[in-house]
């Protein structure tokens, strides 16, 4: 069983969702990357995902366009080597969100390896439609690295056949547009989430938007856990000079405590 697939098993068991947090990997630095992973664990996160930067980050809104802008020094090989040095310290699950050119110039085998060697569980591919997953499929079967399939309120129609082949969590879009954080949702999450449960038994996890512990509280009835990003990059962007990190570790604590209450 995979360490994601443990992961929503233990919190099931624990009658507690999962904090899935975001950070690009490399902003401001990629020794603060590994430090914020190590630290956002003790403070409550259950799985991280780690933007691989890209020039032209089509599903990001503008907080995580700069993150992109400022760690783009490094390259897949130096966030991988981190992966490496990160897995002597913690087993939590870790996820890459990139773009799917990032894997083609790497080379779709290469790339591959290169999780299974460094100890990376999934990928979110945000530009790689599902009928082109294929492309993907027997590759990542073979090595055992998830790929996270994504559905939105517009997939209504097809999230039946997206959920089908889905496995680590089905990555629920709450809203239509980029990230970024939201003051609210318009989103029927009873009608979306309810075909969503319908169509598979694997965990669904929301994001897009979620900002702070009370919408997380108010949105985790409707799923096993609850993905936020653009919150926590704002609050490095906003304290580069300062202390981000403390920042970041205070909010997770307390999305966590929401989510636990």
């Amino acid at each position: 069983m995979s360490r994601i697939d443990n992961t929503f098993r233990r919190l099931k068991e624990q009658n507690k969702k999962a904090f899935i947090g975001f950070i690009t990997a490399g902003d401001p630095t990629l020794k603060d990357t590994y430090e914020l992973v190590l630290k956002m664990e003790q403070n409550g996160l259950d799985i991280i995902e780690l933007g691989v930067p890209f020039s032209d980050p089509m599903a990001e809104g503008p907080v995580i366009q700069r993150a992109n802008e400022r760690a783009m020094y490094i390259n897949v090989d130096k966030i991988f080597n981190m992966v490496s040095e990160l897995r002597q310290r913690t087993q939590i699950p870790i996820l890459f969100l990139l773009y799917y050119n990032s894997v083609l110039s790497y080379g779709r085998k290469d790339f591959f390896a290169a999780c299974v060697n460094s100890g990376v569980d999934g990928l979110i591919i945000p530009d790689l439609p599902f009928e082109e997953k294929e492309e993907l499929s027997d590759i990542a079967k073979e090595s055992g690295v998830n790929i996270i399939s994504m559905v939105s309120p517009t997939s209504m129609d097809r999230i039946k056949t997206i959920c089908h082949e889905a496995e680590g969590f089905v990555y629920c879009v709450s809203s239509l547009g980029v990230t970024g954080t939201r003051s609210e949702f318009k989103t029927d999450f009873d009608s979306f989430l309810g075909e969503v449960r319908a169509s598979t038994d694997i965990p669904a996890a929301i994001g897009f938007g979620i900002s702070n512990g009370q919408q997380a509280a108010e949105l985790k009835k409707y799923a096993d856990g609850i993905i936020i990003g653009s919150a926590i990059i704002r609050l490095i962007e906003e304290n580069l000079e300062g202390d981000f990190k403390g920042k970041v570790l205070e909010f997770v604590h307390s999305v966590r405590e929401a989510l636990d209450n």
